[in-house]
């Protein structure tokens, strides 16, 4: 038992001894490491942060000496350079500060560590000698407990020497930063001292310019000063020469003045008077004004009455001059030509291309100008319709025409242009502005009750259309049926269309029926050009047969209106398939219709009506028995400037074609057959005589020279 208890004894007395020898390193050993160096450092941060003091009060000393030495100049480039050295001067010196100062507070915060640990060690030193005490007062049994005191306590020591060592191993770090932070002051003061030594340099170099300059002003100031003399000399001697000569010069001037007097007096004199006369001239020239105002009015007032009576003559004249061309082309029965020019529309759109290119003589209404590549082209027709014209004035100068059907006359209107230039719209118009056919039907009923009490007359109307070479009736229930063109099986060489019907109208009612059937079975699409294209040639054939209540004269006249399907260019309509092949068709018909026009103008023995079942249709219309009016239609838009001068072309050779007098077709009904037939005009047969008629046969009698489109109903009567 003993043993053991000197055992434990034993074990204990090493605890302690171990104890103490960890407090001692812990009291001695990291002071001596730790604590020393720091002050040892910390000493050496004093000094030489005394020492940098000292050298920056320095110079700033002999920076204020220099600058107190060498003159200001505020805006030269040395000042400037000054101004930011000082600059950062005065910023190294605020970090300098703020270094001593983190420095003087890490200095405190070193003392505090040393303070605190040396209390630890006193505490410390005096537990273990409390201990020692205990352990020598109390007997053997009870070491146990001491044993196990000791090791807690022991435990807490061990506790409290590894906060210290990690404490310890903080301050380690910290004074490494701080002497990192040391090491970048020390090279910011460098970089200063570094900038100092610049700075003497400039300043010395500055003081060596100065110096420099200072002796070429002196320099300067001393030639300037020579200079000076000489010149005032120079001006003295000029002003004496000067004054020499003007002393001369008074002397001759008193010498004048004296002559002078005398004149002087006249000048006088005259200047009163001429100031009167000046005094006098604002009135005398308002009378001059005035009187010449009068002469230029009165001589305005003459040139405008010459002039009006010139216009006045003109116009008579210009009247007079058409009156007698209408008649001569009456008598040399050539086809009348009209041109209509539709208006720019705001679905026409804007550009360059849309521009205007026609433009109107305000004198002539029968002339028009195309401008197209810097040059400008005067076409001349019959009658020029503007774009404001209306349709009302457009029927006025047909009505004329129109109205000899119902004395037995074939007349013939068909219209011609290119797609979209608005020919549907003059010869079919709107339903609250109606064209030309449905006026012409509304004055024909006009004229038919104005002659009810002499004439016996009824309207027959039958409308056709030519689509694809093809002849198709309109106002037929199957307007697809085929319809061919026949001679006449009565002998007399005339045209009809076996099965086209034929409609007797008597109202305005009558009339709508009729169209709007035909315009429903017409045949019109979409192009690129025109959004409701015609695709065929519309025919709308009124006949008109008389019969006089007294004489028992029987006339038959025929109207045909004819709405031309424009011609148009596959590559800007961009028609395709079907509409290719309807383009295909329409321009073929036309140029058939143009080969026409141009052997009817040149007067060829063969005339080739029947290459086209147009030209074929428009026979009795183009051989010298009708009177024909072609309405040409043109766009005055400038992207369809090609194709108007062709139309325009194509109108002016049609109005050359003399097709000779238009002949009346009356016959009495004691007349056994239609050959017996008497013509008031004896030339038309000997004019129709010259036609090739193609059946292969040439024609020399009147009667068949007459050939005219005439309905299968026609033939049975």
């Amino acid at each position: 038992m003993i043993s053991c208890l000197q055992e434990d004894k034993v074990k204990l007395q090493e605890e302690l001894n171990t104890a103490e020898s960890k407090q001692q390193c812990l009291g001695s050993t990291p002071p001596s490491l730790g604590t020393t160096d720091l002050e040892k450092h910390l000493a050496i941060l004093v000094l030489e942060n005394d020492r940098l003091k000292q050298e920056l009060n320095c110079s700033q000393l002999r920076f204020q000496q220099l600058r107190a030495s060498v003159p200001t100049c505020t805006d030269c480039e040395h000042s400037k350079e000054n101004s930011r050295l000082r600059e950062q001067t005065s910023v190294l010196q605020l970090e300098l500060e703020e270094k001593t100062r983190l420095l003087s507070e890490l200095e405190q915060h070193l003392k505090d560590v040393h303070q605190d640990r040396t209390e630890r060690e006193e505490r410390l030193n005096k537990r273990i000698r409390d201990c020692h005490l205990a352990l020598a007062k109390h007997p053997t049994p009870g070491m146990k407990f001491i044993s196990k005191k000791m090791e807690v306590e022991s435990l807490r020591m061990k506790q409290d020497l590894e906060e210290a060592q990690s404490r310890n191993h903080y301050l380690q770090e910290q004074i490494g930063i701080q002497r990192q932070l040391l090491t970048e002051q020390e090279q910011q003061l460098q970089g200063s001292w570094h900038t100092s030594a610049q700075l003497q340099a400039q300043i010395m170099m500055y003081e060596a310019e100065l110096e420099q300059a200072r002796g070429e002003m002196i320099a300067a100031l001393q030639a300037m000063e020579d200079e000076k003399n000489q010149t005032i000399e120079e001006v003295f001697q000029h002003a004496r020469s000067e004054m020499k000569s003007v002393h001369d010069n008074l002397n001759g001037v008193r010498m004048n003045l004296l002559s002078i007097q005398p004149a002087l007096k006249t000048l006088t004199s005259d200047y009163n008077c001429l100031k009167n006369h000046v005094r006098d001239f604002p009135c005398l020239l308002q009378d001059a004004v005035s009187q010449t105002k009068k002469d230029i009015y009165q001589a305005v007032e003459e040139a405008k009455g010459i002039n009006q009576d010139l216009m006045r003559k003109y116009k008579r004249e210009m009247q007079l001059r058409k009156k007698c061309h209408n008649e001569l082309v009456r008598l040399r029965g050539n086809i009348r030509v009209f041109c209509r020019v539709r208006p720019i529309t705001r679905d026409d759109g804007a550009g360059p291309d849309n521009r205007n290119v026609v433009s109107f003589d305000q004198d002539d209404d029968a002339v028009l100008c195309i401008s197209h590549r810097g040059k400008t082209s005067l076409f001349e027709m019959d009658k020029v319709f503007q774009p404001c014209a209306l349709q009302v004035d457009i029927f006025r100068e047909v009505q004329a025409l129109i109205t000899s059907c119902i004395d037995g006359y074939n007349v013939c209107i068909f219209a011609y242009g290119q797609t979209g230039s608005g020919k549907t719209y003059t010869m079919e118009g709107l339903p609250d502005d109606p064209g030309i056919n449905q006026r012409a039907l509304q004055h024909l009923f006009g004229e038919v009750a104005e002659r009810s009490t002499d004439w016996d007359l009824s309207i027959t109307v039958s409308m056709a259309e030519i689509y694809n070479e093809t002849l198709r009736n309109l106002l037929a229930k199957d307007p697809s049926e085929k319809l061919e063109i026949k001679l006449s099986p009565d002998g007399s060489g005339q045209l009809y269309v076996p099965g086209l019907i034929q409609i007797r109208v008597q109202s305005v009612d009558d009339i709508n029926k009729v169209f709007e059937l035909g315009r429903v079975n017409r045949a019109t699409d979409f192009t690129n050009v025109n959004e409701h294209s015609s695709r065929s040639h519309a025919l709308l054939i009124v006949s008109v047969t008389g019969i006089n209540l007294t004489s028992g004269v029987r006339t038959v006249g025929k109207l045909n209106l004819v709405d031309l399907a424009g011609s148009e260019r596959v590559g800007k309509s961009g028609a395709e398939g079907p509409r290719l092949r309807e383009a295909q068709n329409i321009n073929k018909s036309l140029l058939a219709l143009g080969d026409v026009i141009c052997a009817l103008r040149s007067k060829q023995p063969y005339i080739p009506f029947r290459n086209s079942k147009l030209t074929y249709l428009l026979q009795d219309s183009l051989s010298g028995d009708s009177k024909t009016l072609m309405m040409v239609q043109v766009s005055p838009m400038g992207k369809n400037v090609n194709e108007t001068i062709c139309s325009l072309k194509f109108a002016q050779r049609v109005r050359s074609v003399e097709l000779g007098a238009a002949g009346r077709r009356a016959e009495s009904q004691l007349c056994s057959s239609r050959q017996e037939c008497e013509l008031e005009s004896p030339h038309s047969a000997t004019q129709q005589g010259r036609h090739n008629y193609p059946g292969g046969n040439n024609v020399g009698k009147s009667t068949a020279g007459k050939r005219r489109l005439v309905t299968s109903s026609e033939v049975t009567n």
